[in-house]
C-alpha cells in the first residue's frame, strides 16, 4: 500500500520560532527522500499481529544489515520478546538493503527465524535514515494500530525493558507526548556528516527533537505523526525529521535524563535504574545485562 504523498511547502512555528521548509530546495538536494514509495521486502510475524488482552510494547531498532551479530545478542538481552509487567515486548529490527547479496540472503533466513525483521528496498545510508522514520510510520499505521507504545533505538546500545515499563506505567499517560533526551533548539551544522546548506535550510536553529539514540512515544500518536508525515518534506537527519513531525502533528515532549544517549560509565546500579545507555557492544552486551538483572540496588 502506498498511499499518494502530499508534500509541499510548509511553515511551522513552536511559540518561539518559524521555520520555513521549501519543498523546490528539498527536491533539488535530496530528492530520492521525497520521491521514495515505502517497499516491503521483510515484513515481521508474530504474536503481535493480532490484538492480545496485553498491551503491545514495540521496540523498534534500527540496524545494519551487515550486523547480524549485534541483532543475536540483542534477542538473547534485552530486545527478547517477553511480557514484561503486564505488556508484551516485541522487538522489530529496521533495516534497508546493503550491497552484499549474501547478506541479504541471511537476512532472509533470519527473518524466517525469528519473524523481527522489517526491511525496505532503499539503500542503508546516514541520508537514509529519514526514510525508516517515514516508512516506519506507514507500517505502524496500517497494520499496527493498536500499538501501546514504542520504544525507538539503536542497535549498539543497552535498553532496560523492565525499566522503560515502570516508567511507562509512571510517566506514559498523556496520549500526546514524547519522551526522550530533548535536544531544545539546537545548532544547525554547517560541516561534518551531519552537515545542512544554507540553501536546504537557511535558519541557525532547529526546533526542539528528542535524541535519535533512543525515545518512546504512545500509540496514540502514530496517526498523527503519519499524517504530518505525508505533508512534511523529509528532512535528511532522522532525529530533526522526527521533530518536525512532532511539530506538525502538535504533540509534546518530556524530557527524561535516564535516556543516556551520549554514554555513562558503567556502574550496574545506575544501569539498573537507566532507561538505554549508548554505545554498548555485542562483546560487553550480555554481560552487562546479566549483571543488571542480577543486581540488588535500592531505588
Amino acid at each position: 500500500m502506498h498511499p499518494p504523498l502530499e508534500l509541499g511547502t510548509v511553515n511551522l512555528t513552536d511559540g518561539d520560532y518559524t521555520y520555513y521548509l521549501n519543498i523546490n530546495e528539498f527536491w533539488t538536494e535530496f530528492p530520492y527522500l521525497q520521491s521514495y514509495q515505502c517497499s516491503l521486502k521483510l515484513t515481521p510475524h508474530g504474536q503481535f499481529e493480532n490484538k492480545t488482552t496485553q498491551p503491545l510494547l514495540i521496540m523498534a531498532i534500527k540496524s545494519h544489515p551487515d550486523f547480524s551479530t549485534r541483532r543475536a545478542i540483542l534477542r538473547q538481552t534485552w530486545a527478547a520478546e517477553r511480557e514484561v509487567s503486564g505488556y508484551w515486548v516485541k522487538p522489530i529490527f529496521l533495516t534497508a538493503q546493503a550491497d552484499n547479496p549474501r547478506q541479504m540472503e541471511l537476512m532472509k533466513s533470519e527473518s524466517r527465524k525469528f519473524g523481527d525483521i522489517l526491511q525496505w528496498n532503499f539503500t542503508e545510508s546516514h541520508h537514509n535514515l529519514s526514510l525508516k522514520e517515514r516508512c516506519f510510520l506507514e507500517w505502524l499505521h496500517y497494520h499496527i494500530p493498536w500499538v501501546a507504545f514504542l520504544f525507538k533505538g539503536d542497535d549498539d546500545e543497552y535498553v532496560n525493558p523492565y525499566a522503560v515499563v515502570k516508567y511507562i506505567k509512571e510517566h506514559g499517560s498523556s496520549p500526546v507526548t514524547l519522551h526522550g533526551y530533548l535536544r531544545p533548539h539546537s545548532a544547525v551544522m554547517r560541516h561534518t556528516k551531519y552537515r545542512i546548506s544554507k540553501d536546504l535550510y537557511p535558519f541557525y536553529l532547529y526546533p526542539n527533537f528528542l535524541s535519535g539514540g533512543g525515545f518512546l512515544f504512545p500509540g496514540t500518536t502514530v496517526k498523527k505523526l503519519y499524517n504530518a508525515s505525508k505533508k512534511i518534506p523529509v528532512f535528511p537527519l532522522d532525529d530533526v525529521y522526527f521533530g518536525f513531525l512532532t511539530l506538525a502533528a502538535n504533540l509534546t515532549f518530556r524530557h527524561e535524563e535516564r535516556f543516556h544517549v551520549y554514554g555513562l560509565a558503567y556502574n550496574v546500579c545506575k544501569y539498573k535504574q537507566a532507561l538505554l545507555i549508548y554505545g554498548i557492544g555485542p562483546e560487553r552486551m550480555t554481560e552487562i545485562y546479566n549483571e543488571v538483572q542480577k543486581a540488588q540496588c535500592k531505588d
